[in-house]
């Protein structure tokens, strides 16, 4: 069974889809707070997830408190942090049983921080520069000089020269319900599909 963590996602529809693709995979969800949506069972309802019941989840506080109830190290090999940031890829890494698949919140993604402690873990989904697949990516632009960079931990050191260069501004990216999909369909094509 693959571990899908979300850390403190914001959009309720993509927990959704998220949700319903752990339910077909027989993957377990964990939810990292704080959440940007109630999970009571009127929002549920009125989401349409009536497959939420067949659902293996579990709510956090944290990222500690994750990290706590899962018996999980900071450098523990099972964890996958997804971002736009690696220079690995996820077709690169190896994937097991019981992994962990990372992915931050729609807005900004992972903690800076968490990213910089566990640099070897870190992994991304290969796409187009901004350049390349958005008209308008000029409009987008990077950070202008004095403007207060939201990748402050990155600019202030070198993690491990895995990090892709954090001049290298990219605002476009894949929905997170597809990004997951992606990842955990390569970590069960690897594991063989196992009971599918």
């Amino acid at each position: 069974m693959f571990n899908v963590v979300l850390v403190a996602p914001e959009i309720p529809a993509n927990t959704g889809n998220i949700g319903r693709t752990c339910v077909v995979t027989g993957s377990r969800l964990h939810l990292v707070g704080p959440l940007g949506f109630a999970l009571d069972e009127r929002a549920l309802r009125r989401a349409g997830l009536g497959y939420w019941e067949s659902l293996d989840v579990t709510v956090y506080d944290s990222w500690a408190d994750f990290m706590e109830r899962s018996r999980l190290t900071p450098r523990d090999p099972r964890l996958h942090l997804l971002t736009k940031k690696a220079r690995r890829t996820y077709a690169e890494a190896r994937y097991a049983d019981g992994d962990y698949l990372v992915f931050g919140c729609e807005s900004v993604g992972l903690p800076e921080e968490l990213l910089a402690s566990h640099p070897e873990g870190c992994e991304r989904i290969p796409m187009l520069p901004d350049a390349a697949s958005l008209a308008n990516a000029t409009t987008w632009g990077a950070p202008r000089a004095g403007e207060k960079s939201a990748h402050e931990p990155l600019l202030a050191q070198d993690v491990c020269g895995n990090f892709v260069n954090p001049e290298d501004y990219r605002i476009s990216a894949l929905n997170l319900s597809n990004a997951a999909a992606v990842v955990l369909y390569e970590a069960l094509r690897q594991t063989g599909f196992a009971g599918m």
